[in-house]
């Protein structure tokens, strides 16, 4: 998917070492050892994406908002007890220990006030990253021997993700489902994900997303099922009305925004049913001029709508390719759900059944 725009970094970073429960507050600039287990064979790294927003209250405090982001505490934990070994679950931390250091102990912390001001009067779109890493200097291919958290915070003034051409990449895929890795955020499945987008490339100049099918690339291909973007999940949006969203697996990433989407577009009186769609279906569909456009749905860029969907077989040569139908009234909801998931953070639009708006007062 295509990128940030007008990023800016918070000044400090934090360090929270799991074994001693050390927190700490460095530069955004510093770094972890050059040989470690982390850089050299990607164990121990987890990772989560955080959309928040910052305000400054009537009485002159600043707050932080967070959206349904006790699901993303709860997936970045997921994440972390998957690199550990069984001796070391004790070291996942708890929820409330999460929201400590990471509110409490970091956004509190003072030598970032300034960069949190300039965000609440730019009414800025934020992102906290939280990862995971290995502070112990060695190449060993062990577990995590001094596992730690660091999160850094920046702000951006868009995501540039429409318009954008996706292509069906179905000789990749992104996780295997009986590892349980496709619904995690892990460093080796983003690594896929960017060689699909490459591969997207290739097959089609001008991609910006590549489309995964399922982990059965011997399956016959139109049996196969779609699972989800190469960084984001996915909405079917059709003529008659109505939107599908691919069931949650093991291969795929449980996404907090396409959660709040959803429920928005219920609200509006979407139709939204849950269930499989195989690549012949979407063919058919394409071809059958059933189809309005596939939406790609994360964190920063919250819902964008394919442009062109360019579907090819198992050569790489195209079946068919889909243009939106940007004339549709299910095309306009689809941006109007957008806006309504951001106006949840600002406290313009209220917060729907399922969607929690969580605040701290800093």
């Amino acid at each position: 998917m295509a990128g940030f725009e007008g990023v800016k970094w918070a000044s400090k970073q934090m360090r929270y070492l799991l074994d001693g429960k050390r927190f700490e507050i460095n530069d955004a600039s510093d770094r972890v050892y050059a040989v470690s287990r982390s850089i050299h064979y990607g164990l121990f790294l987890a990772f989560e994406g955080i959309r928040f927003f910052c305000r400054k209250q009537a009485a002159g405090k600043l707050e932080v908002l967070f959206l349904n982001w006790d699901k993303n505490l709860e997936r970045f934990r997921r994440g972390i007890s998957f690199n550990l070994s069984e001796s070391q679950q004790n070291l996942v931390p708890s929820a409330d220990e999460l929201i400590d250091v990471f509110i409490h102990k970091y956004f509190k912390e003072p030598s970032m006030l300034k960069f949190l001001e300039e965000m609440a009067e730019l009414e800025a779109q934020g992102y906290f990253r939280p990862f995971t890493v290995d502070e112990d200097q060695s190449i060993g291919v062990t577990f995590p021997g001094n596992p730690a958290i660091r999160a850094v915070a920046c702000r951006y003034d868009r995501y540039l993700g429409e318009p954008f051409t996706g292509v069906v990449v179905p000789n990749l895929v992104r996780a295997i489902a009986i590892n349980n890795m496709g619904c995690l955020k892990l460093g080796v499945n983003y690594l896929v994900s960017v060689k699909a987008v490459d591969a997207a490339k290739k097959l089609y100049p001008g991609a910006a997303s590549a489309l995964f099918l399922d982990d059965k690339p011997h399956a016959p291909l139109k049996d196969r099922v779609i699972t989800e973007w190469d960084s984001s999940c996915c909405l079917f949006a059709y003529k008659d009305g109505s939107v599908v969203k691919i069931p949650e697996s093991p291969l795929i990433l449980p996404s907090v925004t396409i959660q709040g989407i959803t429920a928005i577009l219920k609200k509006e009186g979407v139709p939204v049913a849950e269930r499989d769609i195989t690549y012949g279906e979407l063919i058919d569909s394409i071809e059958a001029e059933k189809l309005v456009t596939v939406c790609s749905v994360g964190t920063a860029g919250i819902l964008n709508r394919c442009q062109k969907l360019v579907c090819v077989d198992e050569k790489g040569d195209i079946i068919v390719t889909h243009d939106s139908d940007e004339s549709h009234n299910l095309f306009e909801k689809l941006g109007d759900a957008r806006t309504y998931y951001w106006n949840i953070f600002l406290e313009k639009a209220e917060p729907l059944e399922g969607l929690k708006l969580f605040r701290y007062v800093l």
